[in-house]
């Protein structure tokens, strides 16, 4: 499971998908999430500005993802 590390108080859906190489650009973040093929906690999340806190989940294609302090 990746981990992102908070630098701010949150992070959004979409540049948390590129900050774990997940997504080439933030076009192709916003096609897979209008998609509703990212989970944010166990749902699909169709909002690539949701804002992500600490103990948030991400998955993606198998992949996982962590947001942490």
């Amino acid at each position: 499971m990746e981990k992102i590390v908070l630098r701010d108080e949150y992070i959004k859906l979409g540049q948390a998908l590129k900050a774990a190489g997940l997504v080439d650009s933030g076009v192709e973040a916003k096609i897979v999430i209008a998609d509703g093929e990212v989970l944010v906690n166990g749902q699909v999340e169709t909002q690539r500005g949701k804002k992500l806190h600490d103990g948030d989940q991400v998955e993606f294609h198998g992949a996982k993802i962590l947001i942490c302090k």
